[in-house]
């Protein structure tokens, strides 16, 4: 890491720190733990707070309905993917979803990359099962190693290290696209995005701004807060709510009117336009009872929100033989279709999606190219979640552009076989 600038401004720990975290790393014994929280302190932003204002003021455009947003990328970063080819490969994907986008409807489609930063997971089962052994979960890159082996789950603090110079990698490259892209036709971006999970790295990486004093979470361009950790009286609430980013909250089933108005009263108190991206994720079924009421809350309240689909994670299932975790394009593309039918009838914007998809052509979710999940071991490659490729990601964006999809709704859906 090269030492920070002149103009840097540490912004020192935050209030969050004493408040319950879920999803944390037992690493604060660990010989390498202060040294590294040291180095990151005192190391150069990743994104600058220029760039987030730009950002930011993209996002405005989308409380008038006035472009798209798509958001996407792998579900968790690998290390040994933030390389020049890799990455590359991975912006060509997203330009070519959204120009797609734009293509099918006219509007301009501001891009964000699932990339720069998304190396932490949460889980649901602290081990997993390998054989007859038992080994903590992999949380992800920054934390610890895939490899199922005790010595290689254990968390290590020295991964923070490893996550923030494979960020600046894509950065750099991020921001060199941008840049040779600023003058394509109905083209934004593409910015970074990660879900801020680990709050020592994101603690150690945010900076105030020289001029107006804002504190910046410089580790990305819009951090979001996961459905496992939007507790409005956890650290990572208190930590987005305190930084001047865009930032996105992933709402799950069990969300009520109220946890969901206590989210936006905590982080948009203020009701700032291009602020706070909600990001419903609730299954193809569940969303047609649990969103309606939350959109009619959110919307009396006055809370000029960002209405954004993730349509994957409400409908991960496990393959019927070989157990691996799967998703079906059908599913994905009923709960999009049917978010934005919600919206549409509460006359709110539904401003586009989050997916994860692989630019490599995986074989993770079942459709389009891949017939049936006797087809997922063909390239199955994913860290954590099943992604789609880019053929189904295409699939999905033009029945949500078009408005239509085979079969939409489960009366006349056959049996999946």
């Amino acid at each position: 890491m090269q030492p920070p600038s002149s103009t840097a401004d540490l912004a020192g720990r935050g209030s969050w720190e004493s408040m319950p975290a879920a999803q944390q790393p037992e690493w604060r014994d660990h010989a390498a733990y202060d040294k590294t929280c040291q180095r990151l302190s005192s190391a150069p932003p990743l994104v600058s707070a220029a760039e987030i204002k730009c950002l930011r003021w993209s996002l405005t455009r989308l409380i008038a309905a006035d472009a798209l947003l798509l958001q996407a990328g792998d579900c968790a970063e690998s290390f040994y993917e933030c390389t020049g080819p890799h990455i590359e490969e991975k912006l060509r994907l997203i330009d070519r979803l959204g120009d797609r986008l734009s293509d099918l409807t006219g509007q301009s489609v501001i891009r964000v990359g699932r990339m720069g930063g998304q190396f932490a997971k949460p889980r649901s089962q602290a081990v997993e099962r390998r054989g007859e052994m038992s080994v903590p979960s992999f949380r992800g890159h920054m934390v610890n190693s895939e490899i199922p082996a005790p010595a290689a789950r254990r968390a290590d603090p020295r991964r923070m290290s490893w996550a923030y110079e494979a960020s600046d990698r894509v950065q750099r490259a991020m921001r060199a696209h941008r840049q040779e892209r600023c003058h394509a036709p109905g083209a934004e971006g593409p910015w970074s995005s990660h879900e801020a999970l680990i709050i020592d790295y994101e603690t150690s990486l945010t900076r105030r701004d020289p001029d107006t004093r804002e504190l910046y979470l410089t580790s990305t361009h819009l951090p979001w807060v996961g459905e496992r950790t939007r507790h409005v009286d956890g650290a990572h609430v208190a930590l987005l709510a305190s930084v001047a980013n865009p930032i996105g909250c992933k709402i799950g089933p069990t969300a009520t009117p109220d946890d969901v108005l206590a989210l936006c009263e905590a982080l948009n108190p203020r009701r700032e336009f291009g602020r706070l991206v909600l990001i419903p994720r609730m299954g193809r079924e569940t969303i047609r009872e649990a969103l309606p009421p939350i959109v009619r809350r959110v919307a009396n309240a006055g809370h000029p929100v960002i209405w954004l689909s993730d349509p994957m994670h409400g409908n991960t299932t496990l393959s019927r033989q070989a157990g691996l975790k799967t998703r079906h394009l059908i599913d994905v593309i009923t709960e999009a279709l049917r978010f934005r039918d919600i919206l549409e009838e509460h006359r709110q914007y539904a401003a586009g999606l989050h997916i994860e998809v692989a630019a490599a052509d995986v074989t993770e979710c079942v459709g389009g190219p891949v017939k049936s999940e006797d087809d997922l071991l063909r390239h199955y490659s994913s860290l954590c979640d099943p992604r789609l490729n880019a053929d189904q990601a295409i699939e999905l964006i033009e029945a949500w552009a078009k408005g239509v999809a085979s079969r939409r709704d489960s009366d006349d859906q056959p049996e999946r076989r």
